[in-house]
């Protein structure tokens, strides 16, 4: 997928970043794409922050648009915002900031875009579900089970505060591992599978319960064929990668910040392209 002619910058340019750890080129550019495919004179930088409350005073000063907000500020930047809108406050977690005139709205379209794609999928909502993680995407993806009607559902992580808080928030029970679990449905909202990672070749949960598995939602993105994926692509079930919910959680943060929203052919040509080259993902 080609890029689309690009735009000569101006004085009048609104700017849009992210703010994460370890920034990827994903998030770049998919709005840089979309920008220049629209013609909108928007431009999207990622940023890798040493101080998040610097660079949070920093949206509101120069002033940027927007700002997407991965790992590890999810939660940070809760008390720096101004309003936390109901995607953002039903969780606790923030992946996305606009700035309107000053005043700093939090959302996260992790959950919306989580929603959108287990809604439109075929998973049993009252068989087993194991969710690995605890972190913000982890709250993400919990809730937006709970909001899609998924019954049985377990939060499995090493973290004990974290997970119980994360799974007793939502009515769920928690486990530090999945030993003695037969979930039909697998769920991972953590980094293990992502490509340059310490655990890119590893499963998020044993071969065993891979294997009896009858789904799973993967939210890496880079490979979107994480191991669990691609285990159960070869035996041709039903899977959600890490791509599409990149993808629809962009398009949303494209909206919120442009007034525009892309058509799913404009968002498919974007995520191609955001997927191009070297781009790894941070979460």
């Amino acid at each position: 997928m080609a890029a689309p002619h690009s735009r000569a910058l101006d004085r009048n340019t609104v700017l849009c970043v992210s703010l994460a750890a370890r920034p990827s080129d994903i998030g770049t550019r998919f709005h840089n794409y979309l920008y220049n495919r629209l013609g909108l004179n928007f431009v999207y930088k990622a940023f890798a922050p040493t101080d998040i409350v610097s660079a949070v005073a920093g949206i509101r000063g120069l002033p940027i648009r927007g700002a997407g907000v991965s790992m590890p500020y999810k939660e940070a930047v809760i008390d720096l915002v101004d309003v936390m809108e109901e995607s953002a406050a039903a969780i606790e977690s923030v992946n996305t900031i606009v700035n309107d005139d000053g005043v700093l709205h939090a959302y996260n379209t992790d959950y919306q875009a989580v929603v959108a794609l287990l809604a439109a999928s075929r998973f049993d909502r009252t068989a087993p579900v194991a969710v690995a993680g605890s972190g913000g995407m982890a709250k993400a993806v919990v809730a937006a089970l709970r909001a899609t009607g998924f019954t049985d559902v377990t939060v499995v992580a090493r973290n004990r505060v974290a997970g119980a808080a994360l799974a007793a928030r939502y009515g769920y029970p928690h486990a530090v591992d999945a030993a003695g679990l037969a979930p039909a449905t697998l769920v991972n909202a953590t980094p293990i599978g992502m490509v340059g990672g310490p655990d890119a070749d590893a499963l998020p949960f044993d071969e065993a319960l891979v294997d009896a598995a009858t789904g799973c939602l993967d939210v890496v993105a880079m490979p979107p064929d994480t191991p669990m994926v691609r285990a159960m692509r070869a035996r041709g079930l039903e899977t959600i990668g890490g791509d599409a919910v990149i993808a629809g959680q962009a398009a949303a943060q494209f909206a919120l910040y442009t007034g525009v929203t892309p058509t799913p052919e404009q968002i498919r040509e974007a995520s191609e392209y955001s997927r191009a080259g070297d781009a790894t993902l941070t979460g």
